[in-house]
């Protein structure tokens, strides 16, 4: 069975009229498919009650929380990022399933990956990062499994700090998450911190008053 071809519905194979196709079409539709990332919702902000993302908006964040930790960790950075980059980019055809959604339902996220890149010429460097992110044992890849869920914290923290009570609940739970060192130390800094800190500590309290330039 070739690649792309397994579990898929009779009659609806998602690739097969994609070969003959030139590589470049195929990376140009991998740009749009990347796009659709801005379109998918994170379901679990349903069950929070306030908060709201799109999966685009979590993995930049999440790719930039890689890179910081892989820095703190001295291990490849660019690489975490790129890993934490691409590490949802199957939702783009299947969806962000929550954790609710999951005691449901399943989804096939490798065959969604694979059909994504079919006929590009990046299937090779794509798929190693999205199956090191995945089911990898690299501190890359801890460092990237962390980082995603520093974003969520991050989100987490403001939710709490704007009056939502259930958010320090979820807090809780997602922590224990954690698997790094680097990851168990900034996430405790972020817990700890206001999200209006960056901007609000930064000028001269008088400027908030009289909004006078120093």
């Amino acid at each position: 069975m070739r690649n792309g071809e397994k579990n898929v519905p009779n009659g609806c194979n998602p690739v097969k009229k994609q070969r003959g196709r030139s590589k470049t079409a195929r990376v140009a539709d991998f740009l749009f498919e990347a796009g659709m990332l801005r379109k998918t919702p994170r379901t679990g902000y349903q069950f929070l009650g306030s908060g709201a993302e799109n999966v685009a908006e979590h993995s930049f964040r999440a790719s930039l929380i890689g890179w910081v930790l892989a820095l703190h960790a001295g291990v490849d950075a660019a690489h975490t990022a790129m890993l934490c980059l691409v590490h949802d980019f199957h939702e783009a055809r299947t969806g962000d399933f929550n954790y609710v959604n999951s005691i449901y339902n399943t989804k096939d996220a490798e065959s969604a990956a694979e059909h994504a890149v079919e006929g590009s010429g990046l299937e090779d460097a794509f798929l190693s990062l999205w199956r090191e992110q995945e089911y990898g044992d690299t501190p890359e890849a801890a460092l990237a499994h962390d980082a995603d869920q520093i974003d969520l914290i991050c989100n987490l923290v403001e939710e709490r700090n704007l009056g939502n009570p259930y958010a320090t609940k979820w807090l809780e739970c997602v922590l224990q998450r954690l698997k790094t060192p680097q990851g168990k130390e900034l996430a405790a800094a972020v817990v700890a911190g206001d999200h209006t800190d960056w901007w609000f500590k930064g000028p001269n309290p008088d400027w908030w008053v009289k909004k006078v330039k120093k």
